[in-house]
């Protein structure tokens, strides 16, 4: 047994990582410290302010363990480390993980290559960028290739000999195909230093050579290739506004400030955190990332997680960041950026002049993006959160966030199959969706088949917290009424487990008109979040049952007219569809005419004729 009281008194008083773990052993929290004693005391003690989610989180530690580094820079790198593989509950969050691309030129090959990169190594390379348009990057090294005619493979030339013929590049007229010796890596090398002068900025003659193509081809009345000619000029311009070879120069900075939204009451809060790019002093691009934050969470809490989860997915580290308010971990934090940037990395809190401005312009965008996300924001938590709260009332259920709806489908029996959906929080969980073949019931039994599934699925055994079986729901929803619900109760019964059932009852057009629950129909308002919330999962759960019934029509269609042939297996059944492409058509051939497909002989094709004809068999 894990007692807290004691094992707090082994910490060391050396700098490390604790880990903090929930009562499914899972890992809820991981936080850095110059001494770990005093640090994780901390959590532990009544008298100190902690705030709302540290005193959320308290409640629900079950157990700690920690790892001692040398230094608290080790710390760091450790705890960006575990946050980013085990993403806990607790701490500040990314909601999305952005990285931006690059144009690599492989100068250390002897025919050397232009490649799009998301990251940045340290292989002798040439790295352009980064960009934040990888449709733009994209566009470019395509024109690259066609105006330059370098080669995109990845062969090891020329150490390795290729005897075959080129690739079709070399017909296109897009590669100069050095692999089959046909140009020395002196002559290629001129092409690749133009590639490089194009990448440096110097693309004004390309832009108009491609301006004279777009004009001839719209005289030409040749609208779609004018088109295809503008796309390409605006994929140049869009790199030329943000050209600069990754250098590490003075005026290689990034502005980030933070906005977070206070409006909703709740126990999360969103938050925005608005980042601009210069390089080379100039403003090249911003972008702007979500954030998971805590209710009481502060504005230097948050900078100090972003810059962490930021900075260790990113290849390229600018000279300076400017921030808005400054940081408690900053020194350590620079340690950690100057050793991955190999130079000096400033971490500064400007106060006034053009600094300063700069760093409020991005506050002014975070908020603008806030604000502009706040009705978005609202709608959805209507769509889902409000949409739950009002089932609860209709049903008198309290702290009701999963939910998981049943459907049977069938065709006069064939292939009789059942469909679990997951709700949590009034959204689909579609990792936790199941699919039931139904094996104990034949003929067309929608009750028995109903027992079956949800018996299955309340005795299935679970494999571990991430199993969409491990979570019991809080409300079950069958695609019926009466006959349904009571079907539900019985296996619950039998099994002596105590969740509420509720029945989606439909009208004669198959919408749901109200709910069935505790013997009594309550009508709903059809224009309630609530009633449209109920219709998409009685959707969801039908088609997703559909959608498996289908798949299993059309392989049971297949395997049962050619995989129960002697000698027909899965190759030469693909072998047969794509040739004949119609089970039909297969039927109507003619023994030589089976022969002729790939991998088919006399014998095989005879089988399948035989087994078509003098069987009498018919499809």
């Amino acid at each position: 047994m894990f007692l807290i009281e004691e094992e707090l008194k082994k910490l060391p008083g050396k700098p490390g990582v604790y880990i903090m773990h929930g009562e499914k052993d899972e890992i809820i929290y991981v936080g850095k410290a110059v001494s770990l004693k005093n640090r994780v005391r901390q959590y532990f003690q009544s008298s100190r302010n902690k705030g709302a989610k540290i005193e959320q989180m308290v409640t629900h530690i079950t157990r700690f363990e920690y790892i001692i580094t040398d230094s608290e820079l080790e710390a760091l790198v450790l705890e960006c480390n575990l946050i980013k593989e085990h993403r806990p509950k607790y701490n500040t969050m990314l909601k999305d993980d952005k990285t931006y691309p690059f144009i690599k030129v492989t100068v250390q090959e002897p025919y050397p290559r232009v490649l799009f990169s998301r990251t940045m190594k340290k292989d002798k390379a040439r790295y352009f960028g980064p960009y934040t348009s990888a449709g733009a990057v994209k566009d470019v090294i395509e024109l690259v290739r066609k105006l330059y005619k370098v080669r995109s493979c990845n062969r090891n030339i020329p150490k390795e000999n290729y005897n075959d013929r080129p690739c079709l590049y070399y017909h296109m007229e897009q590669c100069m195909a050095p692999c089959q010796g046909n140009v020395s890596q002196q002559e290629y090398k001129k092409n690749i230093d133009q590639v490089l002068k194009f990448l440096n900025g110097d693309f004004q003659e390309t832009i108009q050579q491609l301006t004279h193509k777009m004009e001839t081809a719209s005289e030409e009345m040749r609208f779609e290739d004018a088109a295809g000619y503008r796309d390409l000029i605006q994929s140049i311009r869009k790199i030329g506004e943000r050209q600069k070879i990754t250098t590490y120069g003075e005026e290689d900075k990034d502005i980030i400030a933070v906005s977070m939204d206070e409006s909703l009451d709740l126990r999360e809060q969103d938050a925005v955190v608005q980042v601009f790019f210069m390089r080379s002093g100039k403003l090249i691009g911003r972008d702007h990332f979500f954030l998971r934050v805590a209710r009481g969470d502060k504005a230097e809490q948050v900078l100090s997680s972003f810059l962490k989860q930021f900075y260790a997915g990113t290849p390229f580290i600018p000279r300076e960041i400017m921030l808005q308010k400054d940081i408690e971990d900053r020194q350590v934090i620079e340690e950690w950026l100057s050793g991955r940037r190999g130079q000096k990395v400033h971490i500064r809190v400007p106060v006034k002049g053009t600094k300063e401005k700069l760093v409020e312009l991005a506050l002014e965008n975070a908020r603008m993006v806030l604000a502009k996300d706040r009705e978005r924001i609202k709608r959805e938590e209507g769509r889902t959160i409000g949409a739950v709260k009002e089932v609860e009332n209709w049903l008198n259920l309290k702290d009701l966030v999963r939910m998981e709806a049943y459907d049977i489908s069938n065709i006069s029996g064939f292939e009789s199959v059942g469909s679990m959906v997951v709700y949590e929080k009034g959204r689909p969980k579609r990792s936790d969706y199941r699919k039931f073949k139904i094996k104990w019931v034949q003929g067309p039994n929608d009750y028995a088949s109903m027992e079956e599934v949800l018996t299955r699925r309340f005795t299935h055994e679970s494999k571990g917290e991430f199993d969409s079986f491990s979570r019991l729901p809080d409300l079950i929803l069958m695609d019926g009424g009466r006959g349904q619900v009571n079907i539900a109760l019985k296996v619950l019964e039998n099994l002596g487990m105590d969740i509420p059932v509720c029945g989606m009852v439909k009208d004669d057009n198959h919408r749901t008109r109200g709910l069935y629950y505790n013997n009594v129909e309550i009508p709903i308002d059809t224009s309630s979040e609530g009633f449209h919330l109920i219709t998409r999962i009685q959707d969801e759960a039908h088609r997703f049952a559909i959608e498996f019934h289908r798949s299993l029509r059309s392989k049971e269609q297949v395997h049962s007219v050619l995989d129960d042939i002697p000698g027909i297996g899965d190759a030469r059944r693909k072998a047969l569809m794509r040739k004949f492409k119609s089970l039909e058509k297969i039927q109507e051939a003619s023994v030589e005419e089976l022969a002729s497909t790939e991998t088919m002989n006399m014998k095989s094709a005879s089988q399948v004729y035989d087994f078509f004809h003098k069987k009498g068999k018919n499809i």
